[in-house]
């Protein structure tokens, strides 16, 4: 996992960035794992099961969950993503990905600014947002 947080490059790209951030590789590496990556991260947008996939394309094992109080704590564990739901501030959504204690965020300064040329990624302390789904790796 990095240490400094990898900004999206796309306007839905934000799985791709928390992908990249966990796995330690560029987001162009990351975004090849997908299918049909560029055109998704530029117009679709991503689910769950594309991050597992893109994972899954490397030999890593994640499973997804919607989140339910029983497993709300587990969140906050390092690695895991989460889905946050769609929303004013959100409209597609957005995936933020934990580190040591607080929240990689692919793009920190969306609500000020909407255009993906001028995007910056960071650390929050809170998620900006209900997570409604998370992404953690597999136990065997």
């Amino acid at each position: 996992m990095r240490k400094t947080p990898v900004k999206q490059e796309d306007q839905l790209g934000c799985g791709v960035a928390c992908v990249s951030f966990i796995l330690d590789i560029s987001y162009l590496e990351a975004l090849c794992l997908f299918k049909k990556g560029e055109l998704r991260a530029k117009r679709l947008g991503f689910y769950c099961k594309d991050i597992i996939e893109a994972f899954n394309n490397i030999g890593i094992r994640y499973t997804y969950k919607y989140i339910k109080q029983r497993i709300r704590s587990k969140i906050y564990k390092k690695g895991t993503i989460v889905f946050i739901k769609k929303s004013k501030k959100y409209p597609s959504g957005h995936y933020l990905c934990r580190a040591q204690d607080v929240w990689m965020d692919p793009w920190i300064n969306f609500r000020l600014d909407k255009d993906i040329l001028k995007a910056k990624a960071g650390f929050r302390k809170r998620l900006p947002g209900k997570p409604i789904y998370a992404i953690s790796p597999a136990r065997d």
